[in-house]
Parts: structure tokens; C-alpha cells; sequence
């Protein structure tokens, strides 16, 4: 609590300094103005309504209703998808849209995929909120406009324009837990047509936990630094040309409460201590000629050194991407076409890249085509249609197309109807942590194939405006993946084994998603999401539920704003389902199944003060945490290292901390302060 209190009193006066003016009356735009919101799913600015892809929108406000230091946690009050923990010790994780796990999510920024494969664990930690203008997500495949990965979806984060961006702004916030966060924007011109916008966001989390008493910590300590700069240059006929980098460090660990680095990669005393370190480049540039042609470019490297126990895992991973698209009107048709090129680097010590995983090589090229026509065939209905080609270097030629329509049934209600395809090439260990940590063998069986899928999506929009001035908006959808080829890592039929293999059979996840918001004129704001979905394999006439995916998810927002105390309440929340559990053997006395679960928070904000606001509440009220009705969640915490004779092991487990669905958190308080120059 002291160390809380020293960040606090060195934040508070330095912000309070720097508060001259009033803020300005602040608009809580979240999800409703539809009409206002600029998307980028078809691979060029639309405005949502007109987009026939259907794109969800978050923006930075809405994200403020339940600070965290990053933006993977961010995720998990929006429908439908989920931020999965991987490992109980080292606190690694992936995305979730609509029950398919991390790497069928591709990650952007700005449009350029800079976050992927091995990047995807740690990418989304670190990126500056400062510089979040909004969050995009498309669900279903994305391959015919961004290729492999954009299977499940992507997530696009949309970083502020800098010449509207504050001249300075500062959001800190601590914890009881004892997590430090900082995230500052300074807007510069440091000479005439070129605006540059730096964002820094530093966490510290150093303080071990070891609330439910196995000896290991409840969650990993953290000491991270990300640095994000982004240009903006003046051009005539208003041309676009931006440039931008980032670099991120990281240094996390978790085990046992007694290791230290002296320990790191031996045998005496368990710890997981992760070293990455990742900078990227991201531009777009228009050519100057007549016609609109946009040249985008991104390069990132991704260096790790891990230990897990005594198994390293030291990887780097490049990626080169360029892309030159052309936009062109012609009467009712709207054009795009382009061409990419995709190159990457990437290597580790572990069997991805030697004898186990023949398909994947260190050099990867994939070259692309693609283009789609949007028809406008009257005012009410808009068609869109499209393709890609790429050829592997390893795959050979993968061909992917997409159709969508969209009918304007009047200016509150909209239909929506998308099909297509996507693939992801092999890349095995870079994702696949459980891979690496534990007591698992590793035993991949035959070579491995592409990812192939064919999804449908069914979207129904309806907006209601009532005489009392209150708002309502539905958004529903239908959705329908087939998966051929699909890699699955058995984790059931040998407790001492994962077994990956392209599946003898098909994959399909299915559901049904609907987001509702209600605004009334006293202030009152309601968005609630719900999504019931079906994620399961078929294999030999069996059907199998995929491991650690929920049937149902809801979350919420409510937020109250009393004007007259210039205070906002926000009661944010999330619940889960019972998922399938990856046990470690038939005499694991852990349960199965999961509970059904839930995280809720609430925040008051006082905006009452001149340039900055000051923010407080409470995370995890129901203090729930995944050891309730568990005897343990760590297999075999007394014997990391498998070391004691069987008969001290009355449940015959290895060590294995792959059980693991939720967050170990319990019930924390939380104090922020906000800054905004303009």
C-alpha cells in the first residue's frame, strides 16, 4: 500500500500542475452514432451504415468504463469475444471471436497486420491507449482482403489522427494489487505540414500474490515499456502519407513465491521469466498520380528468450508486409483491386522447426492478388463482390473469394448477408504455449495442411427512435463456420501427450450474437450483448466439444451521468458459461467442467475539476477467482519438476498448469487520474 501511495502522490501534483482550463463537455459516442463512425472493413473508409460488411465499433470512451493497462483486457466487455489465459503461471494469452481461439484472429493496426503468429501472445500488451481512436472488429473470415490469419475475424485498432489529437494527455491509475500504469500523448509540429503524435505507456506490476495458498503466484509480474510514434505529413490535393513505430520491452515471471532470476532455466525452484522484445513500422503512402493509389507498408520484429521451468524457448520471428491498392469509381461500380506481398522470418529452438513440423520453414513468402466490386444496384441494395489469390511458398496456390449484400430496408432497418472464405497457413508453436509449459510431450503426426473455412453470416440491424427522446439500437447476427483441415492439439487422448494433427473430419462453430443499446435523456445508458454459440469437431461420426469455449456469454455497460455532480457511474460486467477443461489424467479430482462465471466492476468518475478527471472503483466485486470448488488449479505445485516417486503422487499428475479459463484476481480497488490539453 505504500508503494500506492508514493505513485499516487507523485501523479496527482504533476497532473494537477499542468490542469489552466475546463475540459470540454464530454460526448459519450460508444456504439450509438452509427451514422458518424468510419469503419474500415471493406479495406477502405465507409461509413458503417454504408458499409455491407458489418463492422463493430468501440471507441476510446467506451473503453474508459473499465480501465486496464492494455488492450487484450480491454476486450472482454465486448460481445462475443474473449480474451483467453493460456497458463496459469506465466499469464499468456489469445483472442477469442466467436469460440475460435487466438490464431484465427488476425490483429492490426491501422489496417497493417503487425500482429501475428508469435506476435499475437504478446502484441495487443502495450499499445498506448493514449493513441486508441477506436476499436474495429469484423466477424467471420477476412482472408479475400487481408489473408491467412483473418479467419475467426480481426481486430483493427484505429489510432487517433494526429493533427485532432490533445497537445497532452495523461492517464494514470494504481491498484491495491499494487499495479502501476501510466499512459501518456504529446502532439508536436515540429516544422511546417508534419503533426507527430507520441504515445509512452509504462506498467509495473512487482508485488507476488499468493491468495489461494499453492505456493505459486496468482498471477504474473510484469515490467513493461512501450514507446508509439506516428507522423503525419501535409500534402498537396490532401494527400495521405503516415509513418509509424513502436517499440515495446517486456519483462514478466510467475511460479513459485520463493524464485528469483538466479534460478531462471533450472531445476531447484519452478519459474516461467518471458524477456520480449518488439518494435514495428507501420505507413501508408498515396502516390502522386491522378488515379488513387495507396501504397501500405509494415515491418516488425519479434524477439523472445523464455524459460519454462528448464525448457527454453528462444524464437525471432520478422515479418515484411507491402501492399498497393487502387480505388476507382466508376458509375454504380466501386472498385478496388490490389496486390501484397508477405514475407517472413521465423525461427526457435524448439521441434516447430526442425524434425516434428515439416511445413513450416524459416523463409515464407505469400505473395497476393485480390479485388472486389461494391455495385450499387439501387438506393436500397448494394452488392459486393470479391476475390483473392496467394501462393504459399511452402502451400502452393490458395484461393479465396467473398460475396455480400446489402439491403437499406429503410433508414432504421438493415440486412445484412456475407459469405466467404478463409485459410491460415501452419504455424504451430508460435501460439501454442501449452506446447511449452507443463510436463507435456509434444507429437504431431503426418505433415500438417492449411486451415480452410467457409462461413456465412446473417446481420440484422434496427434502429428505434421514440417520442420520449429515447434511443434504442439491436444489431443481430447468424453465424456459420465450416472448418476443413482443421489443427487441433488433443490434449485428451494421452494425459502426458498433446497430439496435433490435421482433423479426419470437420470443425464448425455456429451461433447466434445480438447487442442492444438504450439511451435515455436522463443520462441513462444500457449496452448489453449476448452470444450462444456451438464450437465443436466431427471426426468419425463423434462430435466433440472444443476444449475451454463457452456456450453462452453476456457483458454489459450501464452508465449513469448526474450532470448537476458533474459524476458518471459505469457498472460493467461479463458471464460465462461452463467450458471443457483439460484435465490431467482420469484420477484429476478438478472438476471437468467449469462453473458458469463472472467479472463485474463498477467505476464513478468526477469530471468536476478544470482539464483533468479523477476516477475510482471497484474490479472483480464479486471477488470470484477459478479455484472456487477446486482443490487445486495447478497440477502438482509440491513437485514442479516431477522429481518424488509415484507413490507420493496419490493422484498420479505431472506438472501442469494448462487448467485454466478465467483470470486469478480477486476483489481489488482501483484510483485514476485523467489530464487532456488540447
Amino acid at each position: 500500500m505504500k508503494k500506492t501511495l508514493a505513485f499516487l502522490v507523485f501523479s496527482v501534483p504533476c497532473l494537477v500542475a499542468l490542469a489552466q482550463e475546463p475540459l470540454p463537455e464530454k460526448a459519450d459516442t460508444s456504439k450509438k452514432d452509427l451514422n458518424e463512425v468510419v469503419v474500415t472493413g471493406t479495406l477502405k473508409e465507409v461509413r458503417r451504415l454504408e458499409s455491407p460488411v458489418p463492422v463493430e465499433v468501440y471507441t476510446h470512451s467506451y473503453l474508459r468504463k473499465n480501465p486496464t493497462p492494455n488492450l487484450f483486457e480491454a476486450l472482454q466487455n465486448i460481445n462475443g469475444v474473449r480474451p483467453q489465459l493460456n497458463c496459469n503461471i506465466c499469464n499468456t494469452g489469445d483472442i477469442h471471436i466467436n469460440g475460435l481461439e487466438g490464431p484465427y484472429t488476425m490483429v492490426l493496426i491501422d489496417g497493417m497486420p503487425i500482429v501475428s503468429s508469435l506476435s499475437s501472445v504478446y502484441g495487443l500488451s502495450g499499445i498506448p491507449s493514449s493513441l486508441v481512436e477506436q476499436i474495429e472488429i469484423v466477424k467471420g473470415p477476412a482472408s479475400s482482403l487481408y489473408g491467412s490469419e483473418a479467419v475467426g475475424g480481426l481486430i483493427n485498432v484505429i489510432t487517433k489522427k494526429a493533427d485532432k489529437a490533445p497537445v497532452f494527455s495523461a492517464d494514470v491509475f494504481t491498484t491495491s494489487y499494487q499495479e502501476h500504469n501510466s499512459d501518456i500523448g504529446i502532439r508536436l509540429r515540429p516544422f511546417s505540414g508534419a503533426t507527430v503524435l507520441t504515445g509512452i505507456n509504462y506498467f509495473k506490476y512487482g508485488n507476488p500474490e499468493d491468495r489461494n495458498h499453492d505456493h505459486f503466484t496468482d498471477v504474473t509480474l510484469q515490467d513493461r515499456i512501450s514507446v508509439f510514434q506516428k507522423w503525419d505529413f501535409r500534402r498537396k490535393e490532401g494527400r495521405l502519407f503516415t509513418l509509424g513505430a513502436r517499440y515495446m520491452y517486456e519483462d514478466r515471471w510467475g511460479g513459485e513465491m520463493n524464485w528469483n532470476k538466479s534460478y531462471r532455466g533450472g531445476d531447484q525452484v519452478y519459474g516461467e521469466s518471458i524477456f520480449t522484445g518488439r518494435w514495428e513500422l507501420i505507413g501508408n503512402y498515396q502516390l502522386p498520380v491522378s488515379e488513387k493509389l495507396l501504397f501500405s507498408f509494415s515491418w516488425n520484429r519479434h524477439d523472445q528468450d523464455s524459460r519454462y521451468g528448464t525448457t527454453s524457448y528462444i524464437a525471432t520471428q520478422q515479418i515484411a508486409f507491402g501492399q498497393l491498392t487502387w480505388d476507382k469509381q466508376l458509375g454504380a461500380h466501386d472498385l478496388l483491386a490490389g496486390i501484397a506481398l508477405r514475407y517472413t522470418f521465423y525461427d526457435d529452438n524448439t521441434p516447430a522447426t526442425t524434425r516434428l513440423n515439416q511445413s513450416l520453414n524459416q523463409h515464407t513468402w505469400l505473395p497476393g492478388f485480390f479485388m472486389q466490386d461494391e455495385i450499387r444496384l439501387s438506393d436500397a441494395h448494394r452488392l459486393l463482390a470479391g476475390f483473392r489469390y496467394d501462393h504459399n511458398s511452402v502451400h502452393g496456390s490458395i484461393f479465396t473469394p467473398r460475396a455480400a449484400w446489402k439491403w437499406n430496408i429503410d433508414e432504421n432497418n438493415i440486412l445484412r448477408l456475407n459469405a466467404g472464405t478463409g485459410f491460415r497457413v501452419v504455424n504451430l508453436f508460435t501460439e501454442d504455449h501449452a506446447a511449452l509449459t507443463g510436463a507435456r510431450s509434444v507429437e504431431i503426426t503426418g505433415r500438417l495442411h492449411p486451415e480452410k473455412t467457409y462461413n456465412i453470416n446473417f446481420n440484422y440491424l434496427k434502429k428505434i427512435y421514440t417520442s420520449g427522446q429515447v434511443f434504442i439500437g439491436s444489431e443481430t447476427s447468424v453465424f456459420y463456420t465450416h472448418f476443413n483441415n482443421r489443427i487441433i492439439g488433443d490434449f485428451d487422448t494421452d494425459p502426458g501427450k498433446i497430439i496435433y494433427s490435421n482433423l479426419d473430419g470437420y470443425a464448425v462453430s455456429k451461433g447466434i450474437s445480438t447487442n442492444i443499446d438504450l439511451t435515455f435523456p436522463a443520462g441513462l445508458k444500457f449496452i448489453v450483448g449476448a452470444t450462444y454459440q456451438d464450437v465443436a469437431t466431427v471426426e468419425h461420426g463423434r462430435k466433440v466439444q472444443q476444449i475451454l469455449t463457452e456456450r453462452f456469454s453476456a457483458n454489459w455497460a450501464v452508465s449513469y451521468k448526474v450532470k448537476p455532480l458533474k459524476l458518471g457511474i459505469d457498472y460493467t460486467g461479463n458471464l460465462y458459461s461452463p467450458m471443457r477443461l483439460p484435465l490431467a489424467g482420469e484420477l484429476d479430482p478438478r472438476k471437468p467442467y467449469s462453473p458458469f462465471w463472472s467479472i463485474q466492476n463498477i467505476q464513478l468518475t468526477y469530471s468536476g475539476f478544470r482539464r483533468f478527471e479523477i476516477y475510482g472503483g471497484i474490479k472483480n466485486l464479486l471477488n470470484w477467482t477459478p479455484n472456487r470448488g477446486n482443490p487445486f488449479i495447478i497440477a502438482r505445485t509440491g513437485d514442479p519438476f516431477n522429481k518424488t516417486p509415484d507413490q507420493n503422487n496419490p493422484y498420479q499428475l505431472s506438472f501442469d498448469p494448462s487448467y485454466v479459463y478465467g483470470p486469478n484476481q480477486n476483489i481489488r480497488a482501483f484510483l485514476g487520474l485523467r489530464l487532456t490539453i488540447q
